[in-house]
């Protein structure tokens, strides 16, 4: 588990949020053209919105996460 990712859940609770584990599910790291590791795509209506690669802390994610909302 992440606990950053965690603690977002519980502050947005209105946004879903997904981990993969692309070792064990390549097939999503493939579709999405994921390179590099850590990658958060930010969704809207089915259509990608953002993109941020590298570590976030809490606060960051919640900013990117809220020019979308």
């Amino acid at each position: 588990a992440d606990p950053v990712l965690e603690a977002l859940a519980a502050e947005l609770p209105h946004v879903t949020i997904l981990k993969v584990d692309i070792d064990s599910s390549p097939r999503p790291a493939e579709q999405y053209s994921v390179s590099s590791i850590p990658t958060l795509i930010l969704f809207k209506d089915g259509k990608e919105v953002e993109r941020s690669v590298g570590l976030k802390d809490k606060d960051s994610l919640i900013k990117l996460i809220s020019k979308h909302q």
